[in-house]
Parts: structure tokens; C-alpha cells; sequence
């Protein structure tokens, strides 16, 4: 098996959360390499930035619609990439335990949505801005936030242990952050702020909907579904052979003997592989078992 198939192997292993972890340091290296080609040969990449960052103005945004998801994968640099990564990292294993895995997606999404929203209406209703010229928003820290908040209003008096600070409760992180952006809107940087409170208050009312039985992102998770249904591949229907002869009872049995045998052949050695890695993890398996389980995976 070749390296290549063996980093897709561990790929398909990882939660949702280190799978977004890893698409947005991908997405983030790749710009940075195409940055510095760009550099090499004096050009600029600025303009392939453009088209995946979310503009304050609602028509810049109707040419590029995509952005109010895109924008949530680019960061402006490392510090920016690491802070949103590690909180994600952080949040995002309590989100799992208590809201599932498959919520995971739709609250980063929405929280990306609600938060580029917000970012838009402010940098058009307050006066502040007015004199604001080219302004755009990149960053996954509003999906980040929704996250954060969602899991926090959820189970806000779980407690859970810091480094160098010891155990505080789940919503005294998350009171934390949202003060901190508040007070920051003034510093500097105030259209971040600004979109990821509104990924907060999008997390805030998810989970607060939860806990009474509303679960308001089933929407868009059908719609998710509905999108990657268009570009999975259809089963071919098997073509049926109609036979004239009748069969008799010896026949039908050999054939029914035959099927129950060659069901699943390797499905003992299969299980056996994945207790292996629930025990001891990914790494432990030997190339032997790593290659019989990708040859397994492909059939």
C-alpha cells in the first residue's frame, strides 16, 4: 500500500472534528505555497483570496455566494489558524460526547452563516463603519464560537479542567470569549468580533432549541445530504437471469450452502483489525494489517 493510500486510510479513521482540523490546515498551507510561487515569479494571488473571502457588500456577495461557507476555512496567518484550531480541537470532543458527531458539520456551517450575516448588516446599519472602505471577512472562528457556545449552553455547569487555572465550569469558558469580543469591538478588528458573536448567538440558540425538542439545523442537514446524494455514484441494479427449467430441491440447497459460505470470508480477521485499533490505535497495526484493511475498505 502506498503512503498516499495510507494517509487516506487514517483520514477515514479521524472524528468529524479532526477532519475539519486537518481541511482547514490544508487549506491553509496550500495558500500559503501558492503565495510564495506568486512571489517567485512577481505575481499576485491576491486575486484567488478574493473569490473565496466574504465582502461586506451585498452585491459583491451575490457574485460569489459561496463565500459564506468558503470564508470559514482561510486564515490570515498562523496564530489566527492555531487559536481557531485548538479551541475547535477543545470544544469540539464535549460537542461530540453530548450533541453527536453528525451535528458537528451543520453547527459549523450555520455558525459560519449566522456570523458572515451579522458581519454584513453591521458594516451597513452602523453608522461607525460609514467610512469603512474595502473590508472582508475571513476565519473560522465564528464556526468556532457556534461550537464553543452550543456545546456550553448544553451542559453549562460541567466542569472541566484548565491548565495552571484548575476546574471551572463549561459556561464561564464561554461567558469568557463573548465578553473578551465585545469589549474588543472598539480595538481593532471589529468585524471579527462582530461575526463571531453572531456565531455564538447561533450556537446559544441551537442548543437552547435542542434541549426543548427543536432541533433547528435539521433543515440544512437534510439539504447537506440531499447535496452530497447528487455526487455519490448510483448502484447499478444487478442483471436477473430467468431461467425456463425448473430447479429442484438438491439444487436450491447447494445453492444456498454456497452463499452462506462465501459471506463476508474475511470478516473475522476484519473485526479482529478494528478491536486492534480501538485498543491501540491506527499506529499499532502492522503494514500487513494496514494493507488487508484498505484492500478490505475498497471491496
Amino acid at each position: 500500500m502506498s503512503q498516499i493510500d495510507d494517509l487516506k486510510l487514517k483520514f477515514r479513521n479521524f472524528s468529524i472534528v479532526e477532519k475539519l482540523i486537518v481541511i482547514n490546515v490544508i487549506v491553509f498551507v496550500s495558500f500559503y505555497l501558492i503565495n510564495t510561487f506568486a512571489y517567485l515569479f512577481e505575481a499576485s494571488s491576491d486575486f484567488l483570496m478574493d473569490w473565496f473571502v466574504f465582502p461586506k457588500e451585498l452585491g459583491e456577495f451575490i457574485l460569489k455566494p459561496w463565500s459564506i461557507i468558503t470564508y470559514a476555512f482561510l486564515h490570515s496567518g498562523f496564530w489566527h489558524l492555531a487559536s481557531n484550531m485548538i479551541i475547535l480541537y477543545f470544544s469540539g470532543r464535549y460537542f461530540v460526547s453530548y450533541l453527536t458527531e453528525k451535528r458537528v458539520l451543520t453547527v459549523y456551517f450555520l455558525g459560519a452563516i449566522f456570523g458572515a450575516l451579522l458581519y454584513m448588516l453591521s458594516y451597513n446599519v452602523f453608522p461607525v463603519f460609514s467610512e469603512v472602505g474595502s473590508s472582508v471577512l475571513l476565519g473560522a472562528s465564528a464556526s468556532v464560537m457556534a461550537i464553543l457556545i452550543a456545546v456550553a449552553s448544553y451542559i453549562p455547569h460541567m466542569s472541566v479542567r484548565l491548565m495552571f487555572i484548575g476546574s471551572v465550569k463549561f459556561w464561564w469558558i464561554a461567558a469568557f470569549f463573548v465578553v473578551l469580543d465585545i469589549i474588543q469591538i472598539p480595538a481593532g478588528n471589529a468585524g471579527g468580533h462582530i461575526a463571531h458573536l453572531g456565531g455564538a448567538l447561533f450556537g446559544y440558540l441551537y442548543a437552547i432549541q435542542l434541549k426543548k425538542g427543536n432541533d433547528i439545523g435539521s433543515g440544512f442537514e437534510k439539504f447537506m445530504d440531499a447535496v452530497v446524494s447528487m455526487f455519490k455514484p448510483k448502484k447499478k441494479s444487478p442483471l436477473k437471469t430467468v431461467h425456463k427449467a425448473k430447479k429442484t430441491k438438491k439444487s436450491k440447497t447447494q445453492v444456498t450452502n454456497s452463499s452462506s459460505k462465501n459471506k463476508n470470508p474475511n470478516q473475522e480477521e476484519i473485526d479482529a483489525i478494528l478491536d486492534k485499533i480501538s485498543r491501540s490505535g491506527y499506529d499499532s497495526l502492522t503494514k500487513q494489517e494496514k494493507d488487508f484493511l484498505f484492500k478490505a475498505g475498497k471491496d
